[in-house]
């Protein structure tokens, strides 16, 4: 049987791919875009599911940097909120970044049992579909949601991930997959921009973040990975000769 792909979605699930696959968390506004953020730059980090997590780790380590929100609102005692904006205008790498988001870390946390996690954004999505090509059989990815909705930029980043591997050879494992992946192949970077998350941004004056994600699509080479509790840069993986041609966004 061929190599397959899923699209999902929602922190619940997650626990369908619990036993062979490699799964892919996406929270491009904002969570996963911070987190590979953060790491890139050289700062470690640890997604959390609640405030009370938040604050336990943060007791335990040297000098945290609380990065995040609740519900859009950054919880009093934080530091920053989730933001990839932020985050890079400070020199302060040498402090652990604790990160809590409404909805990608609660991903994160629920996809942690599974036996390979990764975080892909708009800044690293044809580095982790070459690197899972190269490892992996079955790969679920999952955008985490805001709300109930599967947000336009999540689906974007899940279907431009899928293509990518369907050009390796493998088969999308259902009807809403390849649907997905159709909808948005050939799109512009920012055609998510028209839809909830982009007007949230827009609304509470965090037009740095959007213009932050617009300005920084598929630049990483790089792969990164949940262990531990951590987010990790991975070494990466050559993709398999059968990759046919690089797709091109504008």
């Amino acid at each position: 049987m061929s190599n397959s792909v899923i699209i999902d979605c929602f922190a619940e699930s997650a626990e369908r791919y619990r036993k062979g696959y490699a799964v892919v968390v996406i929270d491009v506004v904002r969570a996963t875009t911070t987190a590979i953020t953060a790491v890139a730059l050289g700062r470690r980090c640890f997604p959390v599911p609640s405030l009370d997590a938040a604050h336990s780790l943060a007791g335990r380590l040297t000098d945290p940097l609380l990065v995040g929100e609740v519900s859009g609102i950054m919880p009093n005692g934080f530091h920053i909120n989730n933001s990839p904006a932020a985050l890079v205008k400070r020199t302060d790498l040498h402090r652990p970044a604790v990160l809590l988001s409404s909805s990608g870390t609660r991903l994160l946390e629920s996809a942690s049992p599974c036996e390979a996690v990764f975080l892909a954004c708009l800044r690293n999505f044809t580095s982790l579909a070459k690197h899972l090509a190269g490892s992996f059989a079955d790969v679920a990815v999952i955008g985490a949601g805001t709300r109930g909705e599967f947000r336009e930029e999540d689906q974007m980043c899940c279907a431009w991930i899928a293509e990518l591997l369907f050009n390796f050879g493998y088969r999308a494992a259902n009807e809403t997959t390849a649907a997905i992946a159709g909808r948005w192949r050939g799109c512009r970077a920012d055609a998510w921009t028209h839809g909830n998350s982009a007007a949230y941004l827009r609304r509470s004056s965090q037009l740095d973040d959007l213009e932050f994600i617009l300005g920084h699509i598929d630049d990483l080479h790089a792969v990164f990975a949940l262990r531990d509790g951590e987010v990790m840069c991975e070494p990466l993986v050559k993709a398999d000769p059968a990759y046919k041609r690089e797709l091109e966004y504008d």
